[in-house]
């Protein structure tokens, strides 16, 4: 196998082997008793020489996690997209205080009037609700203006960075829609909660992974798997696979693309969007007098360059022509909800009175 070596962010040496492995567990992990020679029998490699790929990069910061990925809403979580305007001599507490809250998995500045956009999710039996959350938020983060950006349709939700090429408009189905989410089983029993209290967590390192997660939640390894494989089907899973951070993966630019559409065409080019490989996310969301953008689509890139021929390949398509490409400046977390966990409650008690 061609032995082609790259640097990454000043981290440790990717060679080709690296990068196809990434991109196959970022699609697809193998549910399997010993997923890491399932993998290895893909790549001609053994499973021993797959784990101590996987450890090298996550210890170069390449790989963040290795987890079930799940859907906030069809668990019965409310979450949204949050923009604020936050004076840039407090940005930084502002964040800080964003970030106190359990639920917030992105957290970032971007260079834009609104400077600072976080998601946020509540449990089903919050006290707050998640307006009353972004409420609590607005005022501890001292925020001048903020926006409730939820979903009001999903094109598409999947990251796959494309180790091998980068960002590109190339087309593909996207994995995971509207029709999944609104197809899925909203019956999730205590034992569905069991199984993703240990399949939300980053995989173990070893040979066999299912088997000690198994015996954390008292499941042999084929009954995890079998409700890991039950939980894909019913579309509360969206999908196994591995998280990258991406500067270290080499891809240092992400533009929130966003659109301003007209109503009658929101649909159509929401699912014209979706179909580009390098957009990772694509979403109708609300507008309002000071944002009047209705359709949002996240490109990741290894350059701006990159990310800007992806969206002016997506304006040629569709003809739009208003849009603004907002950039991260800074990360102040990413990291993954953890869904039935006490830490929220514990969150809404410290809070509650703040708003009174």
């Amino acid at each position: 196998m061609q032995n082609v070596v790259s640097t990454i962010s000043g981290s440790r040496l990717m060679d080709s082997t690296d990068k196809e492995i990434l991109n196959l567990i970022q699609r697809d992990f193998p549910l399997e008793r010993e997923p890491f020679s399932a993998l290895g029998r893909e790549l001609g490699l053994t499973g021993s020489e797959v784990i101590r790929r996987v450890e090298a990069l996550k210890r170069g910061r390449v790989i963040r996690q290795i987890s079930a990925i799940f859907d906030t809403r069809v668990l019965g979580y409310e979450s949204t997209l949050v923009a604020a305007t936050i004076p840039k001599d407090k940005l930084n507490a502002g964040a800080k205080a964003v970030n106190s809250h359990p639920g917030v998995s992105h957290n970032y500045e971007r260079d834009d009037e609104f400077n600072l956009w976080y998601t946020v999710a509540v449990p089903p039996d919050s006290r707050l609700g998640l307006r009353g959350t972004v409420d609590v938020l607005h005022h501890i983060s001292g925020a001048e203006r903020t926006r409730i950006l939820p979903t009001l349709k999903l094109f598409k939700i999947g990251v796959t960075l494309d180790m091998k090429e980068g960002a590109t408009a190339k087309k593909e189905a996207p994995a995971y829609g509207e029709r999944d989410r609104q197809g899925a089983d909203r019956n999730v029993s205590e034992e569905d909660k069991a199984a993703i209290r240990a399949l939300q967590e980053d995989i173990p390192l070893t040979p066999r992974p299912f088997d000690l997660w198994g015996r954390e939640v008292g499941l042999s390894w084929e009954e995890l798997i079998e409700r890991a494989e039950d939980l894909k089907r019913r579309k509360i899973m969206r999908r196994f696979s591995a998280v990258l951070f991406h500067r270290k993966a080499g891809f240092r630019a992400n533009a929130m693309g966003v659109w301003k559409v007209p109503p009658e065409r929101v649909e159509e080019v929401g699912n014209m969007f979706a179909q580009y490989q390098a957009v990772s996310h694509c979403y109708e969301r609300p507008t309002y007098e000071d944002w009047p953008y209705a359709l949002f689509s996240m490109v990741h890139g290894r350059s701006v360059e990159e990310c800007e021929a992806v969206l002016d390949a997506m304006a040629e398509e569709s003809g739009l022509t208003e849009r603004k490409s907002l950039y991260s400046t800074r990360e102040y977390k990413k990291t993954r909800v953890r869904y039935f966990t006490p830490e929220m409650e514990a969150w809404e008690r410290l809070y509650a009175g703040v708003l009174r």
